[in-house]
């Protein structure tokens, strides 16, 4: 499928360091970005669909990087169906998982936690909800796995690691099994502060330390934050991946952003939601934190924007998070909301609000064009130029 959005506002580009990309043109095929820019007559008349975006912003889809996704489109914790459909609503087009811990009666021991990561990853392999693309089966780091089972999984297809369920004396106990992910090719993640679900305990800088896990999950406390003494520690004292979430701390979020720019650590920040969990189900929680990161402090929304998406693509290896040739084909069109008090996407998340959602693309294919069901209507919605093909854009009111 050939898909061109046209007549765009400002390209976000992923990359925060040259965060806008020229022109108000992206050509898409067979699910990668192919052209960024300016399009040709003859590149408009072989798409199969056409979006004029109404000069709303075009920015990467949104990477939420810390997802509790159980099996299909499903949450036990709030007792859901279709969270991950409606995240896509709020511009996230990709999840990671924090593991898959809320699986009713998920097993403890090692031949389980292996046999869950590797059936969770299969059964998302090839299911899209909403169009969005779940990189789904980390491994629970419990007692009793070997530096072989690593392997296994690994050869499987399993690429992420999460400690901070297990049934550890103490979290130094993770850190033999952390280096045998690391060394098995896994990106490895590590539940940090407090305590968040009975059986579980807290973990703080000295642990991660000893761990050196790729991401601390939730540094800004998930829902709970380490103590402050640790945040400078963290950021000047490692190099593991800051991520900050929608479920933890407000003011810990503010001072790690802070931690990170002062040190010119920026790549280090990422954003993700924490959820669903004991805080609720967040169609809009990366969008809330994007606001709150460009609104309450000296930061660019462009570069908010950024640790959203490409800063996460880097950390986990990805080649979505970017608007660039060869990138996934996963974009999504903002504009201010109905009603506020801004005439575009980006002075409106700079001021505090959220944006509308007003189209969504995933693997180069269109899931919805006009509105979003979360988010109020846009000033300005963008419509469907062309279509040669039998899919209907439109969505039902609510």
């Amino acid at each position: 499928m050939k898909t061109a959005i046209v007549n765009i506002g400002k390209i976000v580009s992923g990359e925060w360091r040259e965060p806008l990309a020229a022109g108000d043109s992206i050509l898409m095929e067979a699910g990668r970005i192919s052209k960024v820019g300016g399009l040709s007559d003859a590149d408009l008349a072989a798409c199969d669909v056409v979006i004029d975006a109404n000069r709303n912003v075009a920015i990467p889809g949104l990477i939420d990087s810390q997802v509790h996704n159980t099996f299909g489109d499903y949450t036990p914790r709030q007792k859901t169906v279709g969270f991950l459909e409606s995240y896509v609503h709020g511009g996230t087009t990709t999840c990671i998982s924090a593991s898959e811990v809320h699986v009713p009666g998920r097993p403890k021991d090692p031949e389980g936690v292996k046999a869950l990561a590797v059936a969770a990853k299969k059964c998302f392999d090839d299911f899209r909800p909403g169009g969005m693309r779940v990189h789904a089966g980390s491994i629970i780091l419990e007692p009793g796995l070997t530096e072989a089972d690593f392997k296994e999984v690994a050869d499987k297809g399993v690429w992420l690691a999460k400690a901070g369920f297990g049934a550890v004396k103490t979290p130094y106990e993770y850190a033999e099994m952390v280096g045998w992910a690391k060394k098995a090719g896994m990106i490895t993640t590590v539940h940090t502060g407090g305590s968040s679900i009975p059986g579980s305990s807290g973990i703080w800088f000295d642990h991660l330390l000893r761990m050196q896990p790729h991401v601390s999950f939730h540094v800004n406390g998930g829902p709970v934050a380490m103590p402050d003494r640790d945040f400078p520690r963290i950021v000047n004292e490692s190099d593991i991946a800051l991520q900050v979430c929608t479920a933890g701390n407000l003011r810990t979020l503010l001072l790690i952003a802070k931690l990170a720019l002062e040190a010119k650590k920026f790549d280090r920040l990422l954003i993700a939601t924490d959820t669903p969990t004991g805080s609720g189900i967040m169609p809009l929680g990366m969008m809330y934190t994007i606001t709150h990161l460009a609104s309450l402090m000296d930061l660019p929304v462009e570069w908010a924007i950024a640790a959203a998406t490409g800063n996460n693509a880097r950390v986990y290896g990805l080649n979505n998070g970017f608007i660039a040739p060869g990138k996934d084909a996963d974009v999504v069109l903002l504009d201010a909301c109905v009603g506020g008090s801004k005439d575009n996407a980006l002075d409106a998340l700079a001021n505090g609000d959220i944006a509308a959602v007003s189209a969504v693309v995933t693997n180069g294919v269109p899931r919805f064009v006009g509105r979003s069901r979360n988010t109020p209507a846009p000033t300005n919605a963008p419509t469907v130029a062309k279509c040669t093909v039998p899919m209907d854009y439109s969505l039902a009111s609510h």
